[in-house]
């Protein structure tokens, strides 16, 4: 994939944007910086499912590597496996994330994250099955943040594979393989 659109450099910065993003450097973020009145409410939402969602931190990586990887997104990929890894995924489990969905080592509950998490990039929806699955293992606000996590890092995965995001360096490498 080719770059696009150039990440803003600090220097074109306007001040609110410099004081949104501080001494970010993440190239996504530096990309959005282009359109700055949708920077901040942005920032604001994924840190909210980020910082204060309901889920446990490792079942959210477990739904944006899938959704990374359901999109081809390698700069998304690498920077969740960063995050997987620190929330305790081991670099087997995090590749059978993206080969293995159905590995038999997964925890039923892992297996619907996944299964749910294909479905919503695939229709869109969910089958009423996966729902009643779902509906046994997770509590309300949990329901509703499932498909924002997959909503939020499809639509990063959009953005960056749209506008050539550049992958920082010595980031995990998107894996090989069939969809």
């Amino acid at each position: 994939m080719s770059k696009r659109l150039d990440p803003q450099e600090p220097d074109e910065w306007s001040d609110d944007v410099r004081e949104i993003l501080g001494d970010a450097s993440l190239n996504i973020l530096r990309t959005i910086a282009h359109h700055p009145h949708l920077l901040k409410p942005f920032l604001g939402f994924t840190a909210t499912l980020a910082l204060r969602g309901s889920l446990p931190r490792r079942e959210s990586e477990i739904l944006a590597l899938r959704a990374s990887w359901n999109c081809r997104s390698p700069f998304e990929w690498g920077h969740h496996v960063l995050y997987a890894r620190a929330e305790g995924l081991s670099d087997e489990q995090i590749l059978r994330i993206a080969q293995e969905p159905e590995h038999v080592s997964w925890s039923e509950r892992d297996r619907l994250l996944l299964s749910a998490a294909d479905e919503l990039h695939r229709d869109q929806q969910l089958h009423d099955s996966t729902w009643d699955a779902l509906r046994a293992e997770f509590d309300h606000a949990q329901l509703v943040e499932i498909p924002f996590v997959v909503g939020n890092y499809t639509m990063l995965s959009m953005v960056a594979n749209a506008t050539g995001v550049p992958v920082e360096p010595g980031l995990p490498e998107l894996p090989r393989g069939e969809r």
